[in-house]
C-alpha cells in the first residue's frame, strides 16, 4: 500500500501527481472527459443571418370606419365582458368610454396583420408563411437597416403555408440554405421573428422531433425555440448559419409559446417556392381514394403482419385510381418503390408527383399483394392570394369582426363532412381583442 503525504506536494509537481495516481488507477483521465461541453454561442449567427431576415406587415382595406352604427354584436361584445376580457374599442360604444388623443386609423387601410419572412435571393425574393399574406391587399416589408417596401404576392400555396413575395431591390443579403437530412435531434437551433412585433427578436433552442406528423402535407421539425404570433414565417437556423426550416406553427392554450413548436423542412419549402416563383401556383397530384390508418388489429386479421400501409376506404368513381384497380379495403403498401409506413405519408408521395405521371402502386388484397398503375391526376388549385385594387373583388368583413380582430370565412361541405360538423365558420386571421382573448 502507498500513502502519499499530501501537506508536502504543492502546485509544481501537480502534473506529476496526476501521472502517479493515473498509473496506479487512483485516477483515469481519457480525452471525452477531457473534453468540456459548453453552451452555444450565437452573436455570430446573429450578425451573419440576422440582415436577411425581414419584418412583413399587411392591410387591409375597408369600406366603412369601425364602430357602432355599422351592426356590431352586441352578443360578441357581451362574451368579452363576461369572461372579463378588454372590451375592443369602439367609438360611440355605450358600454366603453372614449380614449383620449386615440390616433385614427385611415378609413380605406387598417391593419390587418403582422409576421416575418427572410430573403431568398439578392434580387429581392423573400419567403414567409401564406397564412402572413392571405387576405391582404397591401404588404409591407421592412428590412434591418429599416428601409421599408412595398411587397407583390409572386404566390401562396395554403396546403404547405408557404408564400413569395417580391420587393423592389437589389444587393440584398440572401440567407444560406441548409441540409435538412443532417439535421439531427438534440441539435441547437435559432429562430429570428418579430413576435407581436417586436423586430429581429432572437431565441434559441433544440430539434425535440423530426417528422413530426400534424395531418398537413409535409413532415414538421419539432423544436422548443420559442415563437410566438408574428414569428410566422421567420427562419430556423442551425449552427452553421443556414436556414432548415421555417416557423410556422405553435402548439399553445393560451395562444402564447408553451416550448413546442414547429418549423416546415427547409427542403420542402424551397422546393414549392420554386414552382411559386415559375408560375405563382403548385401543382400537385391526387389519386382519389378516401384513405385511414391501418391499426394492429386490422393488419393481424388479414395477414398483413405489421401495421403498414393505407386503408382505402372509399374510391371515387372516374378517379385515377377505380381507372388502375384500386378498390376500397386494398391497403396500398408502396407508391413508387417507396414504403407507405402510414397513411399519411401517401398524400405526400402522390402529392410531390407531377400529374400526368404513371405511377406504380403496390396493393395488399386479400392476402396477396398486387402491382397496379395509376395516371396521376392534379388536384385543383388554390385560389391565389394576390392584392387586389377592386374593392367589390372580394368580400367584406362584418365590422363586428373588425371590432373584435377577427376574420373568418364560411366551412365547404368538405371540410364539414372531414370535421363531422354541421356549421361553424373559419379562423382566418386573429388579433387584437381576439388574439388576447386566446382565438387562433
Amino acid at each position: 500500500m502507498i500513502y502519499i503525504d499530501w501537506k508536502k506536494l504543492n502546485t509544481h509537481v501537480g502534473v506529476g501527481v496526476l501521472a502517479l495516481s493515473a498509473s496506479l488507477g487512483l485516477v483515469s483521465v481519457t480525452s471525452a472527459q477531457a473534453q468540456v461541453r459548453t453552451l452555444p454561442d450565437f452573436t455570430d449567427l446573429v450578425e451573419q443571418v440576422g440582415p436577411s431576415v425581414v419584418n412583413i406587415r399587411t392591410l387591409e382595406k375597408v369600406s366603412a370606419p369601425l364602430g357602432a352604427g355599422n351592426g356590431v354584436d352586441e352578443q360578441m361584445l357581451e362574451f368579452f365582458r363576461r369572461f372579463g376580457l378588454p372590451v375592443p374599442n369602439i367609438p360611440n360604444n355605450p358600454h366603453q368610454a372614449p380614449r383620449k388623443n386615440q390616433p385614427q386609423l385611415p378609413e380605406e387601410q387598417q391593419p390587418h396583420g403582422v409576421g416575418s419572412g427572410f430573403i431568398l435571393s439578392t434580387d429581392g425574393f423573400i419567403m414567409t408563411n401564406a397564412h402572413v399574406v392571405d387576405g391582404a391587399d397591401e404588404v409591407l416589408v421592412t428590412l434591418t437597416d429599416k428601409r421599408e417596401f412595398k411587397a407583390k404576392i409572386i404566390g401562396a400555396d395554403k396546403r404547405s403555408d408557404i408564400a413569395v413575395v417580391k420587393i423592389a431591390a437589389t444587393g440584398l443579403p440572401a440567407v444560406k440554405i441548409g441540409d435538412v437530412t443532417r439535421l439531427k435531434v438534440g441539435e441547437w437551433v435559432m429562430a429570428i421573428g418579430s413576435p407581436f412585433g417586436l423586430d429581429n427578436t432572437v431565441t434559441a433552442g433544440i430539434v425535440s422531433a423530426k417528422q413530426r406528423d400534424t395531418g398537413d402535407y409535409l413532415p414538421f421539425i419539432q423544436t422548443d425555440v420559442a415563437i410566438n404570433p408574428g414569428s410566422s414565417g421567420g427562419p430556423l437556423i442551425n449552427m452553421r448559419g443556414e436556414v432548415v426550416g421555417i416557423n410556422s406553427q405553435i402548439y399553445s392554450r393560451s395562444g402564447g409559446s408553451m416550448g413546442i413548436s414547429f418549423a416546415i423542412p427547409m427542403d420542402e419549402a424551397f422546393r414549392v417556392s420554386e414552382q411559386l416563383r415559375a408560375s405563382g401556383h403548385v401543382s400537385r397530384g391526387r389519386i382519389g381514394v378516401q384513405i385511414d390508418q391501418v391499426t394492429k388489429e386490422v393488419a393481424e386479421s388479414i395477414g398483413l403482419g405489421k401495421p403498414q400501409g393505407a386503408l382505402v376506404r372509399s374510391v371515387e368513381v372516374g378517379s385515377p385510381a377505380e381507372k388502375g384497380g384500386v378498390e376500397a379495403g386494398d391497403i396500398i403498401t408502396r407508391f413508387e418503390g417507396k414504403v407507405v409506413e402510414k397513411a399519411t405519408d401517401l398524400p405526400r408521395m402522390v402529392g410531390s408527383t407531377k400529374p400526368g405521371t404513371h405511377s406504380a402502386l403496390t396493393v395488399f388484397r386479400r392476402g396477396s399483394r398486387k402491382e397496379l398503375s395509376v395516371v396521376i391526376a392534379e388536384i385543383e388549385a388554390d385560389k391565389p392570394i394576390k392584392e387586389s385594387d377592386d374593392k367589390d373583388s372580394k368580400p367584406k368583413a362584418s365590422s363586428a369582426g373588425h371590432a373584435l380582430g377577427l376574420a373568418v370565412s364560411e366551412l365547404t361541405d368538405a371540410q364539414k363532412k372531414e370535421l363531422k360538423i354541421n356549421g361553424g365558420v373559419k379562423v382566418e386571421a386573429a388579433s387584437d381583442a381576439a388574439a388576447r382573448a386566446g382565438i387562433r
